[in-house]
């Protein structure tokens, strides 16, 4: 049965300026960015938060439950909510989301296959997008994330997250990830500790790793000129997962870090250290 919470209050606030027991991310609620919502309700169980039909990561932060709720890139501008359950009692969690205006970027691509894929191309990248969509919606409950990330290179990072992208003049999504730039060849590390659930050679991609960290966050490495793990394998923090490379659809050699919370890809500044 679903109906209001009786046994405790559940609040949407603010969390910076205050202590807490977690190293949280910055918060940004705009597309691309992230909401982090306090629960005041009792130790157990643990709360289930749902936005855009994906759970969202909650975690235990002090005497109260923390959720991160990833804002993808196609939210709408204003009034958001998201969904708390406890057992069978239901609240509904309201926030504004703000605007934010990403800038465009167009490419000349001479390789036409990458810009008008043939038919026998068309069937890889659509199985390409099953085995993303597949690791990016992952929630495991049996791993507690850490949210400290480390550098996954210490190159330049670009601001290339949002960026609306036009291959000779043709549109393409939003750019999902952050651009870092490096020599081929370099070592690209786990920025948190994890399991790795899939890699390979995808079109678009090219050399690609998912490391999932638990509770719905999962990170990506693209472009790698050598991949250096297996699905499956567990990484810790700093552990390398490739080598910087330019596979796939690029012009030049960099790093596509992209990370997923409750499948929305946000923007991975959020999570860097400075």
């Amino acid at each position: 049965m679903i109906r209001s919470l009786t046994f405790a209050t559940l609040a949407l606030v603010l969390l910076s300026g205050q202590a807490h027991a977690l190293d949280l991310p910055k918060e940004s609620r705009v597309p691309g960015g992230l909401a982090i919502l306090s629960l005041d309700v009792p130790a157990e169980p643990v709360p289930r938060v749902m936005f855009n039909g994906h759970r969202a990561p909650v975690l235990r932060d002090g005497d109260r439950w923390v959720a991160l709720v990833g804002l993808p890139l196609a939210t709408k501008v204003g009034k958001q909510a998201a969904e708390a359950y406890l057992g069978g009692s239901k609240q509904v969690l309201d926030f504004e989301v703000k605007s934010k205006k990403y800038e465009e970027q167009r490419l000349t691509v001479t390789n036409d296959r990458q810009v008008n894929p043939n038919p026998d191309d068309l069937k890889r990248i659509d199985a390409d997008s099953k085995r993303t969509e597949a690791a990016l919606t992952r929630y495991t409950t049996d791993m507690e994330p850490s949210l400290a990330f480390l550098a996954p290179v210490p190159g330049k990072r670009s601001n290339s997250f949002g960026f609306r992208r036009f291959f000779n003049e043709q549109p393409r999504n939003p750019h999902s990830g952050m651009d870092i730039s490096g020599k081929t060849g370099e070592p690209v590390k786990a920025v948190a500790s994890g399991v790795v659930v899939d890699t390979g050679d995808f079109f678009f991609n090219g050399n690609t790793v998912f490391v999932d960290h638990g509770r719905g966050i999962v990170t990506m490495y693209l472009h790698l000129s050598r991949i250096d793990v297996k699905p499956g394998d567990r990484v810790a923090a700093g552990d390398v997962v490739g080598l910087l490379g330019a596979t796939g659809r690029v012009t030049g050699p960099h790093l596509h870090f992209g990370v997923a919370v409750n499948r929305a890809m946000v923007d991975p500044s959020l999570f860097l250290p400075q």
